[in-house]
């Protein structure tokens, strides 16, 4: 209670600093409308003669010219939107579980309840105030990451929650939710201000031009007021957390350490199946339609391999958080495709360059149409060398060609085609993403580097000529291992695509194929391809 309380305190405290700073910018706009009352009033009771009357005049200008600025000022941070986080909807009558215990939560609580909830493509959970879209004072929206309702068990959920939930109390309080409204309005205008300076500076006309111009000025004002707020904003935030964790003290309390290690591993496991298993997939048009569910596959390998869970086989007897929704499957589908834009900019809607793919069919869809694009790609810049006018590749598409090729010696030759892949990839990468309005300001461009996703997932990590070279070189191997020894695409869930031999992993290619690459020695690729079963000479199939 004590600990509550404090943090409450603490919280209005700021929240009326922050409204301190509100007022004094309202007063520094009415400063010369006060002054021109003044002198107007002195006027007409004979306190100040004639001679007054041009400087009334000039205050009374100013005061207008203040009082006009001020207001467009005013009207651009009240009519700018603040951002808001996208997420996947979850509405009550398909999760009537999940509402009924976020509801049984903020009644133990003492606190109101959420007005919805929200998933979002993360390991996170807040609370989201979304009252500018509806005009009104409402319940914040408890935003939920999607990864936690898979992975934990229905128990751990609601413990990891409790405190979240709690939030619902303070950020009601009237100083707060003024204060807040506030800041996200200033926030709102600076983006707003720096969207138009952004944009084309001809473009539109005089009309715009001078449209912009206001902008900008607008956002520097709110800029100004923005920095003066952000501690006390800060703090204010600081408080509402003690006061919600204090005030969720009491609820599932034995549960919140068990629940807070999980939050650790399914971030661990998130991390690695976005940038390991659905990055590549993404990049060839494909969307993995099932990634919460994905993410349990690969939190299970990580476990088993480095022990991370404990009692993990007991935990799986316990009902996940994901039954607490009515059709998990369609929720997953909605999440995963969310994050496909999200994290690497794909449109917002199935298309035809833009399909779902299972689990089942990742291996035959994804990564076996991988290699054999980065095999084709390989050929063709060979051939580009081989014969300059064009033509197949003496030898063929075959293994024993490109060791041959890398082993003649020319230095020289292997940098000139590493070059010409480096290149290819980049092209091919700049066409990657979809021009999506939530996305695209911050998708890579030609010349850009890596670039990073609006959820800080690199899109296109910067690898070296070698880095490249190894990676094609490699994928042919793996193609020639399908075509003539048995071996299979497979999908490993925390490093993603994989060749199976006899159904097991096959991890010992890449030292081989460095020798080849950066030694030009073939002789270990041999005795790898000799071991498996593979005919470096037989020609292997290309997209």
């Amino acid at each position: 209670m004590v600990g509550r309380q404090a943090g409450t305190r603490s919280a209005r405290s700021h929240a009326l600093s922050v409204l301190r700073i509100r007022g004094t910018a309202l007063a520094l706009a009415l400063l010369p409308a006060a002054a021109a009352v003044i002198l107007l009033a002195a006027e007409t009771t004979g306190r100040i003669g004639p001679g007054w009357s041009g400087v009334r005049l000039a205050v009374t200008g100013l005061a207008a010219l203040a009082l006009a600025v001020a207001g467009g000022v005013a009207a651009v941070i009240a009519r700018s939107r603040p951002a808001v986080s996208p997420t996947v909807p979850v509405e009550e009558a398909s999760a009537a579980d999940l509402y009924d215990l976020v509801r049984d939560l903020a009644e133990r609580l003492e606190v109101p309840v959420p007005s919805a909830v929200a998933l979002t493509p993360d390991c996170d959970s807040w609370l989201e105030d979304r009252s500018h879209r509806t005009r009104g004072r409402v319940a914040p929206v408890l935003v939920i990451g999607s990864p936690f309702l898979w992975w934990m068990r229905v128990a751990e959920l609601r413990a990891l929650l409790a405190p979240v939930v709690a939030g619902t109390g303070p950020s009601l309080h009237p100083d707060i939710a003024a204060a807040r409204r506030f800041v996200r309005g200033l926030d709102a205008a600076v983006a707003v201000a720096d969207k138009v300076h952004a944009g084309r500076p001809g473009a539109g006309g005089p009309g715009a031009a001078v449209r912009r111009a206001w902008l900008r000025f607008a956002g520097g004002c709110a800029r100004l007021m923005l920095r003066a707020c952000a501690p006390h904003a800060a703090e204010m935030e600081r408080g509402v957390a003690a006061a919600a964790a204090a005030r969720a003290q009491g609820v599932d309390h034995a549960l919140r350490t068990a629940a807070q290690e999980q939050v650790g591993l399914a971030y661990a496991g998130w991390d690695r199946l976005l940038t390991r298993v659905a990055l590549p997939a993404w990049r060839i048009g494909r969307w993995p339609a099932r990634l919460d569910a994905g993410v349990v596959s690969a939190l299970t390998d990580l476990s088993h391999r480095d022990s991370l869970a404990e009692g993990f086989t007991s935990r799986l007897g316990e009902r996940p958080a994901c039954d607490l929704l009515d059709e998990p499957g369609a929720v997953d589908e909605a999440v995963s495709l969310l994050a496909a834009r999200l994290f690497h900019g794909g449109p917002p809607e199935p298309g035809p360059d833009w399909a779902p793919v299972d689990w089942q069919k990742y291996p035959e869809e994804v990564v076996d149409r991988i290699w054999r694009t980065r095999a084709s790609r390989l050929f063709t810049h060979l051939a580009a060398l081989d014969r300059p006018g064009g033509g197949a590749v003496g030898g063929g598409a075959t293994p024993a060609r490109i060791m041959e090729w890398l082993t003649d010696g020319a230095e020289a030759r292997t940098e000139e085609l590493a070059a010409r892949i480096g290149a290819a990839v980049a092209r091919e990468s700049s066409h990657e993403s979809w021009e999506d309005p939530l996305v695209a300001p911050l998708i890579a461009r030609p010349g850009d580097g890596a670039g990073v996703s609006p959820m800080g997932l690199p899109l296109h990590e910067p690898r070296s000529g070698r880095e490249l070279m190894t990676e094609h070189i490699t994928a042919l191997i793996c193609c020639a291992a399908v075509d003539t020894a048995g071996a299979a695409p497979g999908l490993d869930w925390l490093d993603g695509p994989a060749l199976l031999v006899d159904g097991a992993r096959t991890a010992d290619l890449t030292g081989p194929v460095l020798e080849l690459v950066e030694g030009g020695d073939a002789e270990p690729l041999r005795e790898w391809m000799a071991l498996v079963g593979v005919r470096p000479d037989k020609p292997v199939r290309l997209v």
